[in-house]
């Protein structure tokens, strides 16, 4: 007995597909159409140096502690701490242009804000278990930025043993620059980096100062996560950190980066 077809390639379709109908003798497949999302949920980019393209952010990474004089301040010895690291939500960023001081909201919660200056590093492609000699090969290029934390609330929660994550990761706490091609810049090893407030530095020190490289960082991050593009990593900050306040404006400095500035505003309502 032969059997129909139409009833073998009907068969064969995928649950909810729209079956085959007849078109002037012959039988014809419709695509099913694409699942329809319950909202629109925006792709947080960051702004390209020297042209229209943006960085679609895929995740944010921090390390902690990544300069020896900040680690001893914050109670910790560097030469026995291997690297850790934290992230922020991908909509912490906060854009600002250069040239421009960003208004920058005192967050809710707190009444010790800190600032903390960082070079950023920004990824094109990624992997597992990146050598160290391979690192630097996946970066697309460096920003300015701030980690700005909520320390009160990250030392309360640390202090009860819990997870700090509010004191580090909320809106709008990672403001940043825009993002310079490597080519245009060259890998970040060493050069001085600095931090103002009201025209007062505050933090001055050097790329090469860091414990953790870019590149080693990227390897030890790579032994925990699979990177891919899109991904950013915050290279950690020096000494020196400290609070601010509504009224005050913050200016930071890389060398080889436009000036990133912030000025600290009332909460919003």
């Amino acid at each position: 007995m032969t059997t129909n077809r139409r009833e073998m390639l009907g068969a064969a379709l995928p649950l909810g597909a729209v079956g085959l109908v007849a078109a002037s003798g012959a039988a014809r497949a419709q695509v099913a159409s694409a699942p329809r999302t319950l909202f629109e949920v925006p792709q947080v980019t960051v702004p390209v140096a020297g042209s229209e393209a943006r960085f679609p952010v895929r995740r944010i990474y921090c390390i902690g502690r990544n300069y020896a004089a900040h680690a001893r301040e914050m109670g910790s010895d560097p030469n026995r701490e291997p690297p850790f690291f934290f992230q922020k939500p991908t909509d912490a960023i906060q854009f600002v242009a250069p040239g421009t001081v960003g208004d920058h909201p005192y967050p809710s919660l707190t009444k010790n804000y800190h600032y903390e200056v960082e070079l950023v590093a920004a990824l094109k492609s990624g992997g597992r278990n990146i050598p160290i000699n391979a690192a630097l090969d996946h970066v697309y290029g460096y920003a300015l930025g701030l980690d700005m934390t909520r320390r009160d609330l990250q030392r309360a929660l640390g202090d009860e043993k819990k997870p700090w994550e509010i004191g580090k990761s909320f809106d709008r706490s990672a403001p940043i620059g825009p993002i310079h091609p490597v080519e245009t810049t060259g890998h970040f090893k060493e050069g001085p980096i600095s931090l103002a407030v009201n025209g007062t530095v505050k933090q001055n020190s050097d790329l090469k100062n860091m414990i953790w490289s870019v590149a080693e960082q990227i390897s030890k991050l790579s032994e925990a996560f699979e990177l891919k593009a899109g991904d950013i990593i915050y290279s950690g900050t020096p000494e020196n950190v400290g609070p601010v306040v509504a009224g005050d404006t913050i200016l930071c400095k890389i060398q080889g980066l436009p000036d990133l500035s912030v000025r600290i505003i009332p909460p919003l309502a």
